[in-house]
């Protein structure tokens, strides 16, 4: 029986590529790296696997992808999803900061409560106290392309003045005199300059 099995670089990028394993039943540890796996993958029940790592693969969609882990893997305590989008750290996008991959951290630990290393980290008794107080509120929610937004158009465009400020060709103008004569004599500019220099 396999306890071990590494399909590490073999740019398995569709479903039917992962089929197979379901003749792994008694696997232990699966190492799915540097593949071009995506949001469909697909895993067999595999009641005994301990350690995944889907390291460096196209994983956009995290809560689907830990739904499905913990539907067919309820034995994972190793997870490692480095080097996908949906592990936000500064490796994948200099948009992300430290802050955001500890609300992923306790989302993660939140829907794989049985977790011990996560990314290769130890996960801490205090990460695994905050995934149960707030992990459901770290899930990280993508606004959704919608094709019907409103394009800027000259009737819609919006502007603070007026409407009838609005119109270059009845532009009116005002032109005053003020009786205030600036000297800068004290002016915050000259508050270095002694009066015998001026």
């Amino acid at each position: 029986m396999e306890k071990y099995l590494s399909l590490s670089g073999n740019h398995s990028s569709n479903k039917r590529s992962l089929e197979g394993l379901s003749a792994f039943g008694s696997l232990e540890e699966l190492i799915l790296d540097n593949n071009l796996l995506g949001n469909d993958l697909v895993l067999p029940g595999l009641p005994r696997l301990h350690t995944l790592t889907l390291n460096k693969n196209q994983i956009t969609d995290l809560e689907c992808l830990l739904d499905h882990l913990a539907e067919v893997t309820p034995a994972l305590e190793y997870l490692s999803l480095l080097g996908n989008v949906a592990c936000p750290n500064e490796l994948v996008s200099l948009e992300k900061d430290e802050e955001d991959y500890k609300r992923y951290r306790c989302f993660v630990l939140h829907k794989l409560p049985n977790l011990k290393f996560l990314d290769a980290r130890k996960v801490t008794r205090q990460e695994r106290e905050e995934a149960l107080l707030r992990g459901s509120f770290m899930k990280v929610v993508k606004p959704k392309a919608s094709s019907d937004r409103v394009t800027a158009s000259p009737e819609n465009h919006y502007t603070p003045l007026p409407a009838a400020s609005r119109d270059l060709t009845h532009h009116r103008g005002v032109l005053g005199k003020c009786r205030y004569v600036y000297y800068g004599k004290n002016s915050e500019g000259n508050r270095f300059i002694r009066d015998d220099q001026l």
